[in-house]
């Protein structure tokens, strides 16, 4: 079988410093072991599959594995999905709406690019102190260098660690196996264009150690740092310890978190499956 095939680069403006997603278009005819293997093939952090719709209140089905398994909802592969479904001729208004594992997810189209509005999280608050300090453990630091912690889980199973600032975050080296969680790590800057930087940290069984830019945590972030710790509005900087340049826009308006950054295609052709 011969499908559509495109990878698109999230969020960065620059060629090959953002986050690549592999996307499958026109995949109804493929197997779940189809999908599986084509992941862990492609041994990208995620590889997408568009369906059609399921309810009729949506434009589109999205899939999503990582070589290790399939996610309910991912934020890179959200964005990246519906870049190359319009693309690929889909229309849309202003907005057009996902079908996924999380439900029905809204993305709208701007001048500064494509944006999702961040799925209610299947868990948040309080974190256990024993968990803290195992994760703390893992990470390589001292319980007192965590700043905060808050679950930040909307699928991919996030617990959100914030250090004392980003020169901390970028410095961490983890013992990944011992990670009681999938981590995403968090520290401010003082000044300069990003308010943060972000790195995220998977238990070994995801099939990927250090994701290079990460939509689903950084809606899971704003919807616990927005305003709050942090502006409504500010660009999160991730992907630095790998030799990316990920910059994720995050934006609260009243109740909703709103991630978007800019998608670009760097390979379309086909791919036999």
């Amino acid at each position: 079988m011969t499908l559509p095939f495109r990878q698109v680069d999230v969020f960065s403006s620059e060629p090959l410093l953002g986050n690549p997603v592999a996307v499958v278009h026109d995949a109804d005819g493929l197997t779940d072991d189809q999908m599986a293997a084509f992941a862990r093939w492609t041994n990208l952090s995620e590889t997408t599959f568009l369906l059609s719709p399921t309810d009729p209140a949506a434009d589109y089905r999205l899939r999503i594995f990582t070589p290790g398994g399939e996610l309910p909802f991912a934020g890179h592969p959200t964005l990246g999905s519906a870049h190359a479904w319009l693309e690929a001729g889909g229309s849309a208004d202003e907005t057009l709406v996902q079908e996924c594992g999380v439900g029905l997810v809204t993305v709208r189209r701007g001048t500064d690019g494509l944006a999702f509005c961040a799925p209610p999280r299947i868990r948040q608050g309080a974190v256990d102190e024993a968990l803290i300090a195992e994760t703390a453990a893992a990470l390589g630091v001292a319980r007192a260098d965590i700043v905060d912690a808050e679950w930040c889980d909307n699928g991919p199973g996030w617990l959100g660690i914030q250090l004392a600032d980003a020169g901390a975050v970028l410095a961490l080296r983890p013992d990944q196996a011992a990670l009681p969680a999938n981590v995403g790590a968090v520290g401010t800057y003082s000044d300069g264009e990003c308010a943060i930087e972000v790195r995220v940290f998977c238990r070994p069984e995801q099939g990927i150690l250090e994701d290079p830019v990460t939509g689903s945590l950084n809606a899971a972030l704003g919807q616990w740092l927005a305003g709050t710790k942090l502006p409504n509005d500010y660009v999160a900087s991730q992907g630095t310890a790998l030799g990316r340049r990920g910059r994720v826009r995050v934006s609260r308006v009243g109740d909703e978190v709103w991630v978007g950054g800019a998608t670009n295609t760097t390979i379309a052709g086909e791919v036999g499956l």
